[in-house]
């Protein structure tokens, strides 16, 4: 994984929600890693915007 200087990447409570969000929502690892860098780890708000995005697609 790369790191992208804000630590995020390493942490592995960010890794586990963004695989969760990711299984949940059926969007890309990347895709829920992007969002959560943008949004923070608010479960409620991440599955929200994560379901926005997938019907954008």
């Amino acid at each position: 994984m790369t790191d992208t200087g804000d630590g995020q990447e390493d942490d592995p409570g960010i890794q586990f929600l963004a695989r969760r969000l990711a299984k949940e929502v059926d969007v890309s690892v990347a895709e829920a890693r992007g969002l959560i860098k943008l949004i923070g780890t608010d479960w409620n708000s991440l599955v929200r915007e994560a379901r926005f995005l997938k019907e954008r697609h």
